[in-house]
């Protein structure tokens, strides 16, 4: 008897994870069905990283629009764009160009141009805890990676139950380093120039070009 409750209670507990992986799933097609439908996306957001036990805390803002795997990012002074084919860091304070024929995705890393998708491949995922903000019901949804050498322990994908959109991102590092990303302002289709996505080099007649490859 003490042999079947035990067996028992295994099946339900895998019945448990099966439904809740199933739930986030459900859910992160949905968040991803409704991006996939925009034409183009600007969000402005809050960057935080901190370290508890390094003392380190750092916080910012930036701002992004993506249109495809395309996008121009502006972060602590710095404006990077990726055109689709190489990737242009412009620092005024060095007043230098720095131009790279990829788009600065490393692995493991959540940029511009994944971090809407980025969940589609390489993690298990479960429902985690909800939490109301403002009146907003926010649902986390879990992913831990697959790669057992990766830099990243686990995500928090924050997403709203009801417009579908992501919230905020709370990424924890194996070497305890905390990256907290929340979306201040989510707007889609804005009216966008032609050339936004274009480096135009005359701008910087008078910077350094470094090029990396």
């Amino acid at each position: 008897m003490k042999k079947i409750i035990i067996v028992l209670c295994v099946v339900m507990t895998s019945i448990g994870f099966s439904q809740t992986a199933n739930e986030a799933k459900t859910l992160l097609n949905d968040v991803s069905e409704k991006v996939k439908g925009y034409d183009n996306i600007s969000i402005d957001f809050k960057y935080v990283l901190e370290n508890t036990a390094e003392n380190v805390r750092q916080e910012t803002r930036g701002d992004v629009v993506m249109q495809g795997n395309k996008y121009v990012l502006n972060i602590l002074g710095i404006t990077r764009i990726y055109d689709g084919k190489n990737t242009y860091n412009i620092s005024p304070e060095d007043e230098e160009v720095t131009i790279s024929s990829s788009n600065g995705d490393e692995e493991d890393s959540i940029t511009p141009s994944k971090m809407l998708s980025f969940y589609e491949e390489g993690y298990t995922y479960k429902m985690d805890i909800v939490q109301n903000v403002k009146g907003r019901k926010i649902q986390y949804v879990k992913l831990s990676p697959i790669d057992s050498n990766s830099e990243i322990k686990s995500i928090l994908l924050g997403i709203d139950a009801q417009t579908k959109h992501i919230y905020n991102l709370i990424q924890i590092g194996n070497n305890g380093t905390k990256t907290t990303l929340t979306v201040n302002s989510f707007k889609t289709n804005e009216p966008i120039s032609k050339s936004l996505f274009t480096f135009d080099m005359s701008k910087y007649s008078d910077y350094y070009i470094n090029k990396l490859d």
